[in-house]
């Protein structure tokens, strides 16, 4: 809950036990707790943001009134006792109200990301760009051209100050998004387009530094630009400046400029040939925007990044497909140096050499989905549309590709108790998703910054590793390997 929502809340069921449980109740007292009560919920309201889940704790501040306007008679003697049955009726109603109102918005909150770590205040601009040079795909009018919406975070000054940036840009669309891709009612979502970020919006960038590396990051499948908000920010603020990629209709929603709206598409297959062809078209977007990188440091319109950009240390990393396409790119992009793939299976064109990538490389993987379908129930398995025996072929696939990983010297944290949507922002939406899951999300956030930030600053900043080389082995939340 946020600050004056537990105030409101706790308040109001005070409010609400007072007029329950007290044998007098002056007018004055009802006036004076209607009018604390109603303060606070306008003070909420204009700071906050009212929203559904708190209607429950909302009508509380009208109980005081409602009992004002109530005509009381002295109960007769013979009345008595069914006065008092209906006080412990009506005493166990309210605690059952009270117990709804607060279970509401603590079940679907709105979320915070944890205070970045890094010295630096961070910034965020978004772009539009049009890729003139290929057709898009996926609509059916000849010569459309590929557009893709891109955000960018980047290190701030520590006196910058400005409008802190929403997790969406547009809550109700995303709500409905983020609905669609989980099979699940809208309105579940709409708190999430009242969660804020660390970031301000179009702030200068720092001067501290003559320049700083770039990151580029590719979500998931049905996943966002932003999804992995606790971790590009962190990155940001330790000295880089990371460039997100929506895949347009392949993620869950895209809103561009003029208000359209692209939602995702959904595959048109679940074999691992569909998904290293399609994966094509993801390493395409990540090269043009690299393109518009080199581009944008070049001759910046805005005179933010020009000259500021090190694109001679550039790495990637992304989520599932996203981390598959890191990997791509890692292999086909000489401009891309490092690369970090959390839990994507290695689909696409190339494959890791037997001697190795030769090139700096993390894998982090699930224990979950490294387990394939040994913990996947028949009931699930059926939901997704195959039998057991198909979606085992597929895993057997996927994994036998991740033999060389470690090949040549390359790091792989095996994470314990860990699910594939644990590497994003999912479970953040309601702890509901983390204790179904059994992922402890925030302490896993943790060591995927942690590692993430060694791993980069290593390679991309030439630092001594702090972590990677000095945990190599077993260890209770996680197994590191080393090739």
């Amino acid at each position: 809950m946020r600050s004056f929502e537990m105030l409101v809340t706790i308040f109001n069921i005070l409010l609400l036990g007072w007029s329950i449980m007290a044998k007098n109740k002056s007018r004055r007292g009802l006036l004076i707790g209607f009018g604390v009560s109603g303060l606070l919920v306008l003070t909420h309201g204009l700071t906050e943001g009212m929203r559904w889940q708190m209607i429950p704790v909302y009508a509380m501040t009208l109980i005081p009134i409602a009992i004002f306007a109530v005509r009381y008679r002295k109960p007769k003697e013979e009345e008595k006792k069914a006065a008092r049955t209906r006080v412990i009726l009506i005493t166990a109603l309210a605690a059952l109200y009270s117990s709804a109102a607060v279970a509401l918005p603590v079940l679907l909150p709105v979320f915070t990301f944890e205070k970045p770590a890094g010295p630096y205040k961070i910034g965020t601009v978004s772009y539009h760009w049009k890729d003139d040079r290929r057709e898009e795909t996926h609509t059916p009018d000849a010569g459309d051209k590929r557009e893709l919406m891109v955000q960018i975070w980047y290190p701030a000054n520590m006196n910058a100050k400005g409008k802190t940036a929403s997790y969406v840009s547009h809550g109700d669309i995303f709500a409905d998004g983020y609905g669609k891709a989980l099979h699940l009612p809208k309105l579940l979502f709409t708190s999430i387009g009242m969660v804020k970020t660390h970031a301000i919006e179009k702030a200068e960038l720092s001067d501290k530094e003559p320049a700083y590396p770039v990151l580029v990051f590719s979500h998931s499948l049905n996943g966002t630009k932003n999804q992995n908000t606790f971790e590009v920010e962190q990155l940001a603020s330790q000295g880089y400046i990371v460039v997100g990629i929506d895949h347009t209709y392949r993620s869950t929603t895209s809103v561009f400029p003029d208000g359209r709206v692209v939602n995702f598409v959904p595959q048109e297959g679940n074999t691992v040939a569909y998904l290293d062809k399609i994966n094509g078209e993801w390493v395409e977007d990540a090269k043009f925007v690299v393109d518009q990188i080199e581009r944008l440091a070049k001759n910046d319109p805005d005179a933010r990044f020009t000259n500021r950009m090190d694109l001679e240390n550039m790495g990637m990393f992304g989520h599932s497909f996203g981390g598959a396409t890191a990997v791509q790119m890692l292999m086909a992009d000489s401009r891309i140096k490092a690369a970090i793939n959390m839990d994507g299976g290695l689909y696409g064109e190339l494959r890791i050499p037997a001697e190795g990538l030769g090139k700096p490389f993390l894998m982090f993987s699930a224990d979950d989905t490294l387990s394939g379908t040994k913990n996947m129930s028949d009931e699930n398995i059926a939901s997704q549309g195959t039998t057991r025996e198909d979606l085992t072929k597929f895993f057997d696939e996927t994994l036998a590709r991740y033999k060389d990983i470690t090949v040549g010297g390359n790091y792989w944290i095996k994470m314990k108790a860990m699910k594939h949507m644990g590497f994003s922002d999912m479970y953040l939406i309601s702890p509901v998703f983390e204790k179904m899951e059994g992922v402890e999300v925030r302490k896993a956030h943790r060591l995927i910054n942690e590692y993430s930030l060694d791993f980069f600053n290593h390679y991309l900043k030439q630092k001594p590793f702090n972590l990677l080389e000095q945990t190599i082995g077993e260890h209770q939340g996680f197994t590191l390997e080393k090739g």
